[in-house]
């Protein structure tokens, strides 16, 4: 099974703002953002329309960070994990 660890808690992001170089805050996964529900729905679904059309092949978790200095956004696709 592959699983994002920054979704499960095991790691976090780190990032200065590329446009202020103010702290980038992470703001959970792309998907996410899509509703009140798309939380609870399934991962390998929401891979499909998450944007990036190789996330789902690629074991690929696409996380939106925001800068807490001039609300800039960044997505970043990180590499899931391998977990027996």
């Amino acid at each position: 099974m592959y699983v994002c660890l920054v979704c499960n808690g095991m790691e976090s992001i780190t990032s200065d703002c590329k446009h202020c170089g103010g702290e980038m805050i992470e703001e959970g996964k792309v998907t996410n953002q899509f509703g009140d529900y798309s939380p609870y729905m399934d991962d390998d679904s929401l891979k499909l329309v998450d944007g990036d059309i190789y996330s789902k092949n690629e074991h690929l978790c696409l996380h939106l960070l925001r800068c807490s200095t001039c609300n800039s956004y960044l997505q970043v696709a990180l590499e899931e994990q391998y977990i027996r």
